[in-house]
């Protein structure tokens, strides 16, 4: 006999095998999120796929789907390959889904098909949280963190971005055009191929700079002075490292004493926001609330930002704004 623990034999048989249910403490928060989407009215809340094809092969319950895409935002699990693996090996979400292991793109496009769903979803969610008295007004903490948007920064114009790069653009022309008039002065040191490429940059610089002046127009209409071509919800904002600035969002997270849930409590609508206010407790999901203006709460195919990991039986809420 050894002085280490042992486990099972692999091979040995059991009589009686063990139920899946045995696996899932009765106070695991996985079977909050079963009872929580089980109770929902799928079907008022607009969901696609609740009335089934009746040729074709059968698709999954949206219900199903739902635990999936929740389950993943509260283990911080986005990608919906990654969801499809956890499927496969997970034993909380073997139970949660019941064996059924639906592959990345069925999570992926329900999360875009479903996004306004969704946050109704995240609103009946708050009001129940509500309900069970999880919100109080006691002691409040808050803290901001930033998260990069998907928009390339060159994608993100300012008034001394959009300065710098027209400055930039007429040296290039004029380094192109001081080429061209070398090439009238000594045909023979410039080639003609070498003529025509020079010719096709000066064009393509100007057209360039239009661009650019529309985009200035543009510019000039923005409440606080600057767009964003991908992203339009994501800002350009500092960091502590010098020249490292990001194009995101600045995330609002308040935590009161009682419950361990983030609050959805909207903040005060940011300086230069120039949109219309959204009233309080208005279409607040689990990955963000509403911070005061419309901007802040929009959710292009479902997708949220990481959460912070919880040990509370609800989902946190998020506020993002990117002004």
């Amino acid at each position: 006999m050894t002085r280490y623990v042992e486990g099972e034999d692999r091979s040995q048989a059991t009589l009686f095998p063990e139920r899946l249910d045995e696996y899932i403490a009765a106070d695991n928060p996985v079977r909050v999120v079963d009872v929580f989407v089980d109770e929902l009215d799928l079907q008022k809340l607009d969901f696609d796929g609740m009335q089934p094809e009746v040729t074709g092969r059968p698709a999954y319950h949206p219900g199903t789907l739902l635990k999936i895409y929740i389950y993943g935002y509260l283990n911080r699990i986005q990608s919906s390959r990654r969801l499809e693996r956890e499927t496969q090996r997970n034993v909380e979400l073997i139970w949660l889904t019941g064996r059924l292991m639906p592959d990345f793109k069925t999570i992926a496009d329900f999360r875009k098909d479903n996004g306004k769903a969704i946050r109704q979803v995240c609103r009946e969610f708050v009001l129940l949280c509500r309900s069970l008295s999880l919100f109080s007004d006691a002691i409040v903490a808050i803290d901001g963190s930033k998260f990069k948007a998907v928009n390339n920064r060159d994608k993100n114009f300012t008034d001394r971005k959009l300065k710098a790069r027209t400055q930039q653009l007429e040296e290039s022309i004029t380094r192109y055009l001081a080429e061209l008039d070398r090439a009238d002065r000594e045909p023979a040191a410039v080639t003609e191929v070498r003529v025509a490429h020079l010719q096709d940059k000066v064009a393509a610089v100007r057209a360039q700079m239009r661009r650019l002046e529309q985009i200035g127009q543009q510019m000039a209409k923005a409440p606080d002075g600057q767009i964003s071509l991908t992203d339009p919800d994501a800002r350009s904002m500092a960091t502590s490292g010098r020249g490292t600035g990001i194009v995101g969002y600045n995330v609002q997270t308040a935590v009161d004493d009682e419950a361990p849930a983030l609050l959805p409590a909207p903040r005060p609508r940011p300086a230069g926001c120039g949109v219309a206010p959204v009233p309080a407790g208005g279409g607040a999901v689990p990955a963000r609330a509403q911070c005061g203006c419309r901007s802040c709460g929009t959710d292009r195919g479902g997708g949220l930002h990481p959460p912070l990991r919880l040990r509370a039986q609800s989902a946190p809420a998020l506020s993002l704004c990117g002004t």
